[in-house]
């Protein structure tokens, strides 16, 4: 991932030093294994240990270096690394990687990674959720008009706009948590997963050790179906990001202008038309959530390797599993702040709301005249048809808003008591239900009207 959208932490977590410090971890730690059942000397385990650490604790980039060096010769990342390790432990390192193949190196340490790329996510998913939380108590009772079809429709309240994506967070967070439980496997079992040249307690006491679990039958590889669910899982959070984002660039549109990004001090919208306030943060997100989604066809693809092993999956892993947990961390944290700082316009959706001459109560007078006792088709038609009196003459010299039409209408004047159509028309009635929504997303019902 470019440094642009790389945040030090995830990062970090890609870099070689980290990886090869978990290489050490594994291959000490199934050294100490071996020595637990007898397969090596103790002491042996123990000089690896001791050895190998101090040199892992002050890597460099010196040493990556060096280890990129012998691997241009072995043409074998794995074998360069043990290479590098040897130098520095010594005769006793005829022990380390012993019966152990190369994969199971790579694959347990992708484990690991994986695990602590997908903490940051879930840490950063509650970031979201709060900011959401802040956003949806504070605007529990702010009236706003919901559309369907980008069409206005009836009123809803912007809290509750909110609590729905809150909600959607909160099941992408238990995705995460789930993905999590299930990429976090650890496989020492030799070539093609046999054991024949390892006791299945190696295996346990390195899982146990790293905070995994044993994969069941590894083959050589672990199989990447677990792989394919924590970057679908991924994909599917990136998706709510993108939901969020298009909801806050079209409710910044200049036509509608009910919420918008926050603007700094000193920001610049446009190189040409200085007045420009430009929804790019949401822009952005909408971008990064395509580059997180792209990884999930070929990680399903993975899942189809030849025999018990090759190694198609493994270009696709270096590639996507860095790009798609620093793009998804740096989009997570971007919308947290984002929505945080939203700014949100109650007036302005109070004029949008009433913009249309009334006509967005269209369904609660439909209601209102078949309790009083009018067919629900003929309800219908005498509410469509002066909606669209409404509707299309709107703004001109003729006229009329949706109240006074109706109460021209002899089928309604008369018919039906004013007061009925009053609490017809009262955006209120919208709002009554939200302390039972509230409480199903929040647990509480949050501030009172």
């Amino acid at each position: 991932m470019v440094p642009r959208y790389s945040r030090p932490e995830m990062a970090a977590i890609w870099a070689p030093i980290n990886r090869y410090r978990i290489w050490f971890e594994i291959e000490a730690l199934a050294a100490e294994g071996m020595a637990m059942v007898g397969a090596v000397p103790a002491e042996a385990a123990k000089t690896i240990r001791e050895r190998g650490a101090p040199m892992l604790a002050a890597m460099t980039e010196a040493d990556v270096t060096k280890i990129d060096e012998i691997e241009a010769v072995t043409r074998h990342d794995v074998i360069a690394f043990l290479t590098w390790l040897a130098e520095g432990v010594g005769q006793d390192s005829r022990f380390v990687h012993l019966g152990m193949t190369s994969s199971d190196v790579l694959d347990t340490c992708l484990a690991v990674q994986l695990t602590q790329a997908t903490d940051i996510l879930i840490a950063d998913v509650d970031a979201v959720l709060a900011a959401l939380k802040k956003q949806a108590f504070a605007h529990k009772y702010t009236l706003t008009i919901g559309r369907s079809h980008g069409i206005h429709a009836e009123p809803t309240s912007f809290g509750l706009k909110m609590a729905g994506h809150y909600a959607e967070f909160a099941r992408n967070r238990a995705r995460l948590v789930a993905a999590r439980a299930e990429i976090a496997t650890c496989a020492i079992s030799g070539a093609v997963g046999t054991y024949a040249h390892l006791d299945t307690r190696v295996e346990d006491y390195v899982a146990e050790k790293l905070g995994l679990a044993s994969e069941p039958v590894s083959t050589q590889v672990i199989p990447r179906d677990r792989h394919a669910a924590w970057f679908s899982a991924l994909a599917v959070v990136a998706a709510g990001v993108e939901r969020l984002a298009t909801e806050v660039r079209h409710l910044q549109r200049s036509e509608v202008r009910e919420a918008e990004e926050f603007f700094h001090a000193g920001q610049k919208g446009s190189s040409a038309m200085p007045h420009k306030r430009n929804p790019v943060l949401s822009e952005n997100l909408s971008g990064l959530a395509r580059i997180v989604r792209a990884a999930v066809v070929p990680a399903l693809e993975n899942v189809t390797l030849w025999h018990e092993r090759d190694i198609s999956h493994s270009a696709v892993e270096r590639v996507f599993a860095p790009d798609a947990s620093i793009a998804l961390n740096f989009a997570l944290q971007r919308l947290a702040g984002m929505m945080d700082k939203l700014l949100v316009y109650p007036e302005r959706m109070a004029a949008n709301l009433e913009s249309l001459g009334g006509v967005v109560h269209s369904g609660e007078v439909l209601l209102a005249l078949a309790r009083s006792g009018i067919l629900r088709e003929d309800a219908y038609r005498i509410v469509q048809r002066n909606a669209m009196e409404t509707w299309t003459k709107l703004g001109t010299p003729e006229g009329k808003t949706f109240r006074e039409n109706l109460d021209a209408d002899p089928e309604v004047a008369g018919v039906v008591p004013a007061e009925v159509l009053d609490n017809a028309m009262d955006s209120r009635i919208h709002l009554k239900a939200l302390d039972a929504l509230y409480m199903r997303v929040f647990g509480e019902t949050g501030p009172a009207a």
